[in-house]
């Protein structure tokens, strides 16, 4: 077994590998012997080049229709070959439960648990004697969601399986401690240590304290670190991180640091998955000089939570996601069809749907109108306010450009006058039609999830399932002409645009 320590002037943390022979390897100073690697086992011979990957994977049907991406003798540009090859990669990760990278790793054997749903347990008979159970339940809880935010692990208290059944087990001890061949030192020292994939023990004579405390040792902050260990994470030198060997004082708010995320998404992967509706929130803000400054937050909703994805961070904001019913008032607290924001000179409304109804925002007091000016009761009917438009729908947005809320339903479009208040006469028109592909074939068709206008990236998007096509906007059109007007470019992964859109499980919601 190896052990590796962490410390401060009198600090230490400690991590133990895998579970295996049980006399500790001896520690040396401050050297982390947390990043020895075990002996390898006998495994089929690795593919050896880039070549061979190639091979391998055309072989056994990975690889797939060879797409086309760059200038042709047409005109449209063919895809890279590395962008092939990565997408074929993906596709044999995914049917192999791995890590969907799309790079050629070891997929983390022998470095982190198989499955992604993972139970852990605090153990009832080794509580701490300074904090009440519930709170040491509350702050454990609190750091596995924090793991569970940035990737796709679920993790879930079990109080009920036979205890070999469960995957983490936590507990505290002082000495000789819940038969664990390493014992503890007493205060000062050692503050806990863990097995990778496995259990995590908290020396009992520390003073532990819940992170709203600016005194002792953050119990939140030694977990977080320990859990890192247990998934397979060593430690990192990096100031910030919550792996780095040293433990540094309470910090308010602290949350996991971007090295910390990409660790151990190298691990696990990354967390995709599908969305109801997505949109840039616009908002008008006085700046000191009181000047209006107009200001975004883009959202992601899925079934009865959401995110606020931090734009300039490019990541979602600590801790989402939060629940629908908590963060806005007065509109469906579940699966929500879409969200148009209808803005110009003279109007600003904001308008969800879901069924054959629809809500009006208001965004000064945040909640749902009741009625409209005329005393007209919310939510009203889609075929009232928006005659023509069929419900429910599968998604809509609104085009600035051409002051037209364009309506998807199944494989049709239906383009709506927001000034007339009625479709255009030519519609509804076929998906294809209205927003053609680059690339023939490379387009979602029909059932799309959400159609999303960026004002981070002044483009449209379409999401369906776990992949996205930008449509070309005029930019796109001055640097390539030839590019078809609201053509779609090819589809790609959601995840490698949008990071961190993580699900946690229900119990911490409103943790």
């Amino acid at each position: 077994m190896l052990a590796a320590s962490i410390f401060r002037p009198t600090v230490l943390l400690c991590w133990l590998a895998a579970p295996g022979p049980t006399q500790p390897e001896s520690l040396f100073h401050s050297r982390d012997h947390s990043d020895l690697e075990l002996s390898p086992l006998r495994q089929a011979k690795p593919i050896a080049d880039l070549h061979a990957a190639q091979r391998f994977l055309s072989r056994y049907g990975w690889s797939g229709a060879r797409a086309t991406w760059g200038r042709s003798p047409e005109g449209p540009p063919e895809t890279p070959k590395d962008t092939a090859l990565a997408e074929a990669v993906r596709r044999f990760q995914r049917a192999n439960a791995l890590p969907a990278s799309g790079e050629l790793d070891d997929g983390g054997a022998a470095q982190a648990f198989s499955k992604r749903t993972l139970s852990w347990r605090l153990l009832g008979e080794a509580l701490s004697s300074q904090l009440s159970a519930a709170e040491q339940r509350r702050i454990v809880a609190l750091a596995f969601r924090m793991w569970s935010e940035v990737t796709p692990l679920d993790f879930r208290e079990d109080l009920a399986a036979p205890g070999a059944a469960v995957d983490i087990k936590l507990g505290f001890g002082r000495g000789r401690h819940l038969g664990c061949p390493r014992a503890f030192d007493g205060s000062g020292q050692e503050f806990a240590h863990a097995w990778r994939l496995g259990d995590i023990h908290f020396d009992d004579d520390e003073h532990f304290t819940p992170p709203t405390s600016d005194m002792g040792i953050s119990l939140l902050k030694v977990a977080v670190h320990e859990i890192g260990h247990v998934l397979g994470l060593p430690h990192t030198y990096r100031t910030g991180s919550i792996m780095q060997p040293n433990y540094i004082p309470q910090e308010p708010a602290f949350e996991l640091d971007w090295v910390d995320r990409k660790a151990i998404q190298k691990l696990y992967g990354s967390c995709e998955g599908t969305f109801d509706t997505a949109f840039d929130w616009i908002r008008k803000e006085r700046n000191q000089y009181g000047e209006v400054m107009v200001r975004f937050s883009t959202y992601f909703f899925r079934n009865s939570w959401y995110w606020l994805y931090e734009n300039r961070n490019n990541r979602t904001r600590y801790g989402d996601p939060i629940q629908i019913l908590v963060g806005w008032h007065g509109i469906p607290t579940h699966s929500i069809d879409a969200f148009v924001h209808i803005w110009t000179w003279r109007r600003d409304e904001r308008y969800f749907f879901k069924g054959n109804q629809y809500w009006r925002y208001d965004s000064d007091k945040d909640q749902a109108l009741t009625e409209d000016e005329q005393g007209k009761s919310y939510p009203k009917l889609i075929s009232e306010g928006f005659p023509g438009i069929p419900s429910p729908l599968d998604t809509a947005f609104y085009d600035r450009r051409k002051k037209l809320i364009y309506f998807f339903k199944e494989s049709l479009v239906f383009a709506f006058d927001v000034n007339r208040n009625q479709v255009l006469n030519s519609y509804p028109k076929k998906m294809t039609e209205v927003f053609p592909a680059v690339i023939p074939q490379n387009h979602p068709f029909r059932n799309i999830d959400s159609a999303y206008y960026s004002y981070a990236y002044n483009s449209i998007f379409f999401f369906k399932g776990n992949a996205y096509w930008k449509v070309v906007n005029d930019r796109d059109k001055q640097q390539n002409s030839w590019l078809p007007t609201d053509g779609l470019f090819p589809k790609k992964f959601i995840s490698e645009k949008w990071f961190d859109v993580c699900d946690v499980h229900i119990s911490t919601l409103n943790m």
